[in-house]
C-alpha cells in the first residue's frame, strides 16, 4: 500500500501534543487531530481511520472512556493509549475496556511511536483480512446450509 498513506487520528487535550504529533508524521501519515474525544468521535463519523492514538488524561472523557465509545461504533481501527501518568489502573482499563492494541507514555519517544503505529498498521490489514474470511465463511454456511434445508425438505 505504498500509494496510500495510513490515516492516524491524535487526541489529546494539550494543543501542544497535537502540534508537536502533526509536525513530527505529517509527511509519512495522513494525520488528523481532536482536542477532545466527542471531537474525535465526528472525525470517526466522517474519515476513515486506521489507527487511533488517545491520551488517557483528558476533561471531560478519559482516553478509556472515548475507547470504549470507538469500539461500539467504529470496531477496525487499532487503538494506542498514550499517557504522561504511570496509572496502572489506567492500563488495565485500557486493555480490557478499550481493547487497545499497545500502550505508550509520554513523552512519547518519535522512532518508538513509528515503529509502534507500523505494527498496529499490520495488525489492522490483518484484522480485516480475517474479517473479510469470516465473511467468506459465513456465505459459504448460508448456501450449505439453504442446500441442507432443500434436500430435507425435497
Amino acid at each position: 500500500m505504498a500509494d496510500k498513506k495510513i490515516t492516524i487520528l491524535y487526541v489529546d487535550d494539550e494543543e501542544n501534543n497535537l502540534f508537536s504529533f502533526k509536525a513530527a508524521f505529517r509527511i509519512k501519515y495522513q494525520v488528523y487531530t481532536a482536542i477532545s474525544g466527542d471531537e474525535a468521535l465526528k472525525i470517526l463519523a466522517e474519515k476513515a481511520v486506521h489507527i487511533i492514538v488517545t491520551d488517557q488524561r483528558m476533561p471531560g472523557m478519559t482516553g478509556v472512556e472515548f475507547l470504549e465509545k470507538v469500539i461500539l461504533a467504529f470496531p477496525d481501527p487499532i487503538r494506542l493509549l498514550l499517557t504522561g501518568y504511570a496509572d496502572m489502573a489506567a492500563v488495565v482499563d485500557a486493555i480490557n475496556k478499550g481493547k487497545i492494541f499497545h500502550y505508550l507514555t509520554k513523552p512519547w519517544n518519535e522512532e518508538e511511536l513509528d515503529i509502534t503505529i507500523n505494527r498496529a498498521y499490520e495488525a489492522y490489514l490483518e484484522k480485516l483480512k480475517l474479517k473479510e474470511e469470516n465473511e467468506k465463511l459465513e456465505t459459504s454456511n448460508d448456501q450449505l446450509e439453504f442446500l441442507l434445508r432443500q434436500k430435507l425438505l425435497s
